[in-house]
């Protein structure tokens, strides 16, 4: 479906006619692959926004649904890493935890674990992933978020709180 951007006489703007053909080829891809609407229509968002930078870069000469869909495609795959990567690290710190042989209690911690990361805000939450799950220093952590080191660590040790107490009230009850 090698559709050339300059084959679309309908806009005079290459990439608005791309996006009119390509929209429903790539969130047709995405969907069923993704099983959440949500997810669908952020990684299609996160493709067309990819390929208006590899248009803006020049590293690509011809934008086609083709070429969109293969984008798209490592969208997901990259999703399904940044998934993998924040499981296998709550399933670390759940096989880490004394006192339980049960399988099951270590799977509803991990779930637990990764409900309540969910629930802190979103700065917490990227802080804690960069610096638990992706083993990124505190230093490093900083310059990703262009924060000074100590309000990096302030805000992690504060996400860390946020975090515990959340964990402690959904999986154990208490307050």
């Amino acid at each position: 479906m090698g559709i050339d951007i300059q084959e679309q006489p309908s806009s005079p703007d290459p990439v608005v006619a791309i996006y009119r053909v390509a929209l429903p080829h790539v969130y047709g891809y995405l969907l069923p692959r993704c099983g959440s609407v949500a997810l669908a229509e952020d990684l299609t968002a996160e493709t067309f926004m990819a390929a208006v930078a590899a248009v803006k870069r020049r590293q690509v000469r011809e934008v086609t649904v083709a070429w969109l869909v293969g984008v798209a495609r490592h969208k997901l795959v990259d999703h399904w890493r940044r998934v993998e990567r924040e499981q296998r690290g709550l399933a670390a710190v759940a096989h880490s935890q004394e006192g339980s042989n049960n399988p099951w209690d270590e799977l509803l911690d991990t779930e637990a674990a990764h409900s309540a990361l969910l629930r802190v805000s979103a700065p917490q939450r990227l802080a804690l992933t960069l610096r638990y799950l992706d083993g990124l220093s505190v230093p490093e952590v900083a310059e990703h978020l262009g924060r000074s080191v100590h309000a990096t660590e302030t805000l992690l040790a504060r996400a860390r709180a946020a975090l515990r107490r959340i964990y402690l009230k959904e999986s154990h009850g208490d307050d």
